[in-house]
């Protein structure tokens, strides 16, 4: 094997695929800045933005997995040069991801009495309650943005959504600031003022990337003069199709994310600060590979569009490779640092909470040493989604995603996870299950549907 044939693809995937992890990076780091300033306050403020966010997660996990059904139609249009096609995804892509994110902030909102039923602590679900009302209605433009972006991914302009998130960043900074300890005049509101802060900066990134698309050259033809509420239902269907599909993939993958929450909350408020800690920073290397994920998605609706399916499997395997190295990387900065990187979230100068603070900082340490190890298999699995995705294969990778989180993960993560056995610990052994499983289930998915389509191809010529 001549491993230059996947390694000289590295510069032009990593071109590709940088905008779009800065971007992904961007809407974690909203979070991150949100959880250090949290932090600040204390540990039950930490674990009600923790709570709160479990909600976001299982809805933005549809609407963003939804909204991924638009890059391989928008890619495999590109590449054949079908304008008709683009125009026609976008616009009914915006419409459907708009009514989404509609209906996402609805269903948060009304599910909030929920949380007395979870036997979450009491001080925690109170300070959560305010904080999801705002934090939910910034869903109808957080989805609408993932409409936008997913088309100018799709176009291969990935760079815009990374500008819009990095302007998006400053402005929840600068809020976050301002209204979570009342700098300057403003109100102090805690963590209501981090919910304000998310919510200005979500609006101000969809206005911005709207704006920008439609005065480049390249997407202008295609997002100008759309007539929004004329409705093609084949396309609907075509789009639903791919969409709901996508988003139950990724709906598998975040619900077991967010009942690890509920069940640390289970444990007690400071294991659920410190999971909120140790899923922060995995979330962070994870959307290193999710950038790989879209761009493996771009390139792999590319070559299906030209129909080239032994490029397509030599530029897939290229992109796994890569993911497998920046894995390992994190890997070994998670292994080598698990001690240290928890301190950033609390405030040890803090003596009425020193107690609780070096408790929460003791179990994240611990949980990041479970995250060291699956950062491989969770790269693996979310790269090999991408380039299924890539190919318009979701109803059996959307079959392995559920049984790789729930029927092995899931039961690995309650049975481990109580006070008797592991407690934190165990309940990120599942998750370790989880995605070790549904790697090595899509990578075979994924091998022997491009030898299919090799030899169908070969057979007809």
């Amino acid at each position: 094997m001549n491993i230059s044939q996947y390694t000289s693809e590295f510069k032009y995937n990593w071109k590709l695929a940088a905008p779009v992890m800065l971007g992904m990076l961007g809407h974690t780091f909203v979070s991150f800045i949100d959880n250090i300033m949290v932090g600040q306050i204390g540990t039950a403020e930490l674990a009600a933005v923790s709570l709160g966010n479990s909600f976001m997660f299982i809805a933005m996990s549809i609407g963003i997995g939804f909204s991924t059904a638009i890059t391989p139609l928008i890619a495999e249009a590109d590449t054949s040069n079908n304008l008709e096609q683009a125009r026609s995804t976008y616009k009914h892509g915006l419409f459907l991801c708009t009514t989404i994110g509609i209906l996402l902030f609805l269903l948060v909102f009304f599910s909030k009495p929920l949380m007395y039923l979870m036997k979450q602590p009491k001080e925690v679900v109170e300070l959560a309650i305010p904080y999801l009302d705002l934090v939910a209605f910034s869903l109808i433009p957080l989805v609408i943005f993932q409409a936008i972006k997913q088309f100018s991914d799709g176009m291969s302009m990935t760079r815009y959504p990374m500008y819009a998130t990095l302007i998006a960043n400053i402005v929840n900074v600068v809020l976050n600031y301002l209204l979570i300890f009342g700098k300057f005049g403003f109100p102090e509101m805690g963590i209501v003022g981090a919910a304000y802060g998310t919510l200005a900066s979500r609006i101000i990134m969809v206005i911005y990337l709207w704006l920008l698309l439609r005065y480049k050259k390249r997407s202008a033809r295609i997002v100008r003069n759309i007539k929004f509420f004329v409705l093609d239902i084949l396309m609907i269907k075509r789009i639903i199709n791919l969409g709901s599909l996508s988003a139950m993939q990724m709906f598998f993958e975040v619900a077991i994310f967010t009942a690890a929450i509920w069940l640390s909350g289970l444990l007690g408020k400071n294991p659920q600060a410190a999971n909120q800690i140790a899923l922060n920073l995995s979330s962070m290397t994870f959307m290193v590979a999710m950038g790989l994920s879209v761009a493996s998605m771009i390139r792999v609706g590319n070559q299906k569009g030209l129909q080239n399916y032994k490029e397509l499997r030599r530029i897939a395997f290229s992109i796994f490779l890569l993911g497998i190295v920046f894995a390992v990387f994190f890997a070994i900065l998670f292994f080598a640092f698990h001690e240290i990187m928890p301190n950033l979230y609390v405030d040890l100068s803090d003596t009425e909470n020193y107690a609780d603070n070096m408790e929460v900082i003791s179990i994240a340490a611990n949980l990041l040493l479970a995250a060291a190890f699956f950062q491989i298999s969770d790269s693996i699995q979310v790269v090999v989604l991408g380039a299924l995705r890539g190919l318009q294969d979701v109803k059996i990778p959307t079959i392995l995603t559920f049984i790789s989180y729930w029927v092995v993960g899931f039961p690995v993560s309650y049975f481990l996870g109580s006070e008797e056995m592991y407690g934190s610990f165990g309940i990120w052994l599942g998750l370790l299950a989880g995605l070790t499983t549904a790697s090595v289930l899509l990578f075979i998915r994924f091998n022997s549907l491009t030898l299919k389509l090799i030899k169908e191809k070969e057979v007809q010529s």
